[in-house]
């Protein structure tokens, strides 16, 4: 899963970024509004982190202006403001939900987790489908009780896989989702992920729709 973190200070959005990469997330970072806005509009998110006063351009504007677009990535906003209007005028915006400055990272963190879950229709923080088991939360994952290790890359492409079960997943799709921005993307290693996924966890978890891509099986 990628998350676009867009905050002008640079100690916290340090922060942030590692404390998601911790948590196996692709994170890309920008300082200001105008790259923010840029890369929020033309890089495919699962959700995305907007501070409300950066330079060069303001989050409510970025954040009109995604959803005028049709940006539909969830948006936690973060401001240092306590005006309940500044709240209210975020969310009117387009936002999903907010956090005031200063905040516990572990809060930002659960708040992004729920985030992401809603949007693809999931309320449960564990997936439990055919012997699997994925904790959204921490990464674990099992089959049959039994305790499965992946890689980070793994995960994010298994995590992709399952929050878009409904549909087909081309290869091309799912690089945009485990490379960050400034990442050299090669959609040939996506077979390599599949195929580790297909070892570990069973061949039938992952069907390849020929000429389409990949859809999670589960069953």
């Amino acid at each position: 899963m990628r998350v676009l973190v867009v905050e002008d200070e640079t100690v916290l959005a340090s922060q942030m970024q590692k404390a998601l990469e911790r948590e196996g997330r692709v994170v890309d970072v920008a300082t200001d509004g105008e790259e923010g806005g840029f890369l929020g509009s033309t890089e495919p998110y699962d959700a995305i982190v907007l501070d409300l006063g950066l330079p060069k351009k303001d989050g409510h504007s970025i954040l009109r202006d995604w959803r005028e677009s049709g940006v539909k990535a969830p948006v936690l906003i973060l401001t240092a403001r306590n005006s309940w209007r500044d709240k209210v005028e975020g969310l009117d915006s387009g936002a999903d939900d907010y956090l005031t400055k200063p905040f516990q990272m572990d809060e930002l963190l659960a708040r992004l987790r729920a985030l992401i879950r809603r949007s693809s229709g999931q309320a449960n923080p564990v997936f439990r489908q055919g012997g699997l088991e994925f904790d959204t939360r921490s990464g674990r994952v099992s089959m049959h009780g039994v305790s499965v290790q992946l890689t980070a890359q793994e995960t994010n492409v298994l995590g992709y896989l399952i929050a878009h079960r409904d549909k087909v997943v081309s290869r091309t799709e799912l690089s945009e989702h485990v490379y960050g921005y400034d990442t050299e993307r090669d959609s040939n290693t996506i077979e390599v992920f599949i195929g580790r996924l297909r070892r570990k966890l069973g061949h039938n978890i992952i069907v390849t729709i020929r000429g389409r891509g990949y859809q999670f099986n589960g069953s």
